[in-house]
């Protein structure tokens, strides 16, 4: 089992940042891809980005590429989401889930491990 707690989260103006962080507890972090994903009100859950266990393959989400970094640090069993640029559609509920890949993926079902979710809200 692996335990996944996310912090970070807030209000933030637009065009300003947030950074998000992904706390891993459990089964060896190194050997998982960790990835972000949120969900807005009325919306299906959508991927963010994924880093693979070693960090060298990364994946972004079109609509975050460029404003958003994801990176790890495997001796503190942690993931994180650098977010700059925010936008009002970035409001949402931001998962960070752990997968048993290689690669990044941004296949929502090859994430065995989910966290409880952190809210970001960025205001006009």
């Amino acid at each position: 089992q692996v335990q996944l707690v996310e912090s970070g989260g807030g209000l933030v103006q637009a065009g300003g940042s947030l950074r998000l962080s992904c706390a891993a507890s459990g089964r060896p972090f190194s050997i998982l891809t960790m990835g972000w994903f949120r969900q807005a009100p009325g919306k299906e859950r959508e991927f963010v980005a994924a880093i693979s266990w070693s960090g060298g393959s990364t994946a972004y989400a079109d609509s975050v590429r460029g404003r958003f970094t994801i990176s790890r640090d495997s001796a503190k069993n942690t993931v994180a989401l650098q977010m700059n640029s925010v936008k009002p559609e970035d409001t949402a509920l931001y998962y960070c889930a752990a997968a048993y890949t290689t690669q990044a993926t941004s296949v929502p079902s090859r994430y065995v491990y989910w966290g409880q979710g952190t809210q970001v809200t960025v205001s006009s």
